[in-house]
């Protein structure tokens, strides 16, 4: 069975390693930090456009697979929503003692709320475990998108990148 993008929508473990838009282990132990699943050579670019940072480029020409600059990135996740792709994630690893954040792009209706405890989902929307939203950002800006935080058990805070909706469970 043939797996990533091209096939199945969904980035393969490959494609992900192979991105230079995730973070080294190094750079996600020291704090919050973009993780930037782009796979795909399109022409886009509005993520380094809305790096205050410049801790992402794309460069030319425009199809380039956008980099991410760890050392530069502050983690203050002003590109998730920036991002037609939905492919932007921001990982605090080390959230709490025993617990990561995960925050994510969201536009299903109705919002999850402050404080909810909702089921996580993986890339594919598969069942990964429970969380408590921490925030719930949806700025004029986003043109729609909100930015979801969620507070998740440590050990699967790589795999989180959803909500499940109810008619998914």
């Amino acid at each position: 069975m043939k797996s990533g993008v091209r096939y199945t929508g969904i980035p393969s473990e490959e494609e992900l390693r192979a991105s230079p838009g995730v973070p080294s282990p190094e750079r996600l132990e020291q704090g919050p930090v973009a993780f930037i699943e782009c796979v795909q050579e399109i022409p886009c670019n509005p993520c380094e456009e809305a790096c205050p940072f410049g801790a992402i480029t794309v460069g030319e020409p425009i199809t380039n697979l956008p980099v991410l600059h760890g050392d530069k990135c502050t983690g203050c996740g002003v590109c998730i929503a920036q991002c037609p792709g939905l492919a932007i994630f921001k990982v605090h690893l080390r959230y709490t003692e025993t617990t990561s954040l995960v925050e994510f792009p969201y536009e299903y209706c109705p919002l999850p709320r402050k404080g909810d405890r909702v089921p996580c989902g993986d890339r594919k929307g598969d069942y990964v475990a429970d969380g408590l939203v921490v925030s719930v950002k949806n700025a004029r800006g986003n043109d729609g998108t909100a930015v979801v935080a969620v507070e998740v058990p440590r050990a699967c805070c790589l795999e989180v990148r959803t909500i499940c909706r109810k008619e998914y469970r």
